[in-house]
């Protein structure tokens, strides 16, 4: 099973990538990159460690094969980018280098990359090649993300007080690596993918009152949000709670936060929280609070989604999580938490979350 071990000399890794191809070249070979599968039938569930992991199975991107050309350039135009920004000392974001790489290739008129989707990838490639993170290669992603609590933290020089930066809170940055913690007065956090619910949280000062830190995503959880909660659970023994809709989504954010993801199960080590706890809406809510009126029902869509779901190694043997996915399959039907909203604007911080952490009423 490979297990990513992420060096200290970047530059010197990405020297390595480009001299190994320079020789096949000279040897007068068809130049090719080795790089370990990124699917899930390379993904292994590690039944010890509770996450996710890279299996052995590897493939060769070669440059005169016609379906691996394209991705080979890719892959050696966005590895002399990242070059590039490290003798320079610059970070570029993942947008930056979509613009830097996007050109059209003298002679033709076949674009390097055509959709950031497609560079995105290969940074992704190049980590699994390199042996190093995307942070360590100089790339950043956007800043989406929001944090409040009873933390001092230093960045760059700063001293920024988490409890004291107004209604939108602190801006969790993609990189959380040099963040230094001077002070971390809570109890646990409470992690949201929906940044409308951590907004009314944050108007009620929730985190004030049950000493607890707040932090929110837009969707699926980013890596610095990620590796944020990473930390605060690690070196701070934090318990970390994760409330999300009552659907195949958000069960998905779940486990991603909790076992890693596939796509990136090369760098489980620094992302997953095996000890992470479900709090968000469960079957029993639904009963418990009459919910049923608000169900939003299911699409061929979400019900493929779900089967795939409850299919995972991780899930299947879990028999409170099939559970749930058998009520869902039953119900026909999802539930978003702000569907508590219908019992007072103010249930869910003064009723629902309260109750359900006091009682450890969690899925794990």
């Amino acid at each position: 099973m490979k297990k990513a071990q992420q060096k200290d000399n970047p530059e010197g890794e990405l020297e390595k990538l480009g001299k190994d191809i320079v020789s096949q070249i000279k040897a007068m070979k068809n130049p090719e990159i080795t790089i370990p599968v990124r699917a899930l039938s390379n993904v292994e569930f590690n039944k010890k460690t509770k996450t996710l992991q890279l299996g052995n199975k590897e493939g060769k991107r070669s440059f005169f094969n016609v379906g691996h050309t394209k991705k080979f350039l890719q892959t050696v135009e966005v590895a002399s980018i990242s070059k590039n920004l490290l003798n320079e000392g610059k970070h570029a974001s993942l947008r930056d280098v979509f613009y830097m790489a996007k050109r059209t290739i003298p002679g033709t008129k076949v674009n390097v990359v055509d959709e950031q989707v497609e560079s995105d990838a290969v940074v992704e490639d190049l980590e699994l090649i390199s042996d190093l993170s995307r942070e360590q290669l100089n790339i950043n992603a956007n800043k989406n993300g929001s944090v409040a609590g009873r933390v001092v933290i230093e960045d760059k020089g700063d001293t920024i007080d988490w409890s004291k930066l107004g209604s939108g809170g602190w801006s969790v940055p993609s990189n959380v690596e040099d963040i230094t913690f001077k002070k971390v007065n809570a109890k646990y956090v409470l992690y949201m993918e929906k940044a409308a619910v951590w907004e009314n949280l944050h108007e009620h000062k929730f985190w004030d009152q049950h000493n607890c830190i707040i932090l929110s995503s837009q969707g699926q959880t980013t890596r610095g949000i990620r590796r944020l909660l990473q930390r605060l659970y690690q070196e701070h023994n934090l318990p970390i709670y994760v409330l999300a809709d009552y659907d195949c989504y958000g069960f998905y954010i779940y486990s991603v936060i909790k076992f890693g993801s596939i796509n990136l199960a090369h760098i489980s080590e620094k992302m997953a929280i095996p000890g992470v706890k479900f709090l968000g809406i469960t079957s029993s809510d639904i009963e418990k609070y009459d919910l049923k009126k608000h169900f939003i029902k299911l699409q061929e869509h979400d019900l493929k989604r779900l089967k795939q779901i409850s299919e995972y190694t991780w899930f299947r043997d879990n028999k409170h999580w099939q559970t749930e996915f058998k009520r869902m399959k039953e119900y026909g039907s999802k539930a978003e938490i702000q569907a508590l909203s219908s019992r007072g604007i103010s249930f869910m911080n003064n009723v629902y979350l309260p109750e359900k952490i006091k009682n450890k009423d969690f899925l794990d």
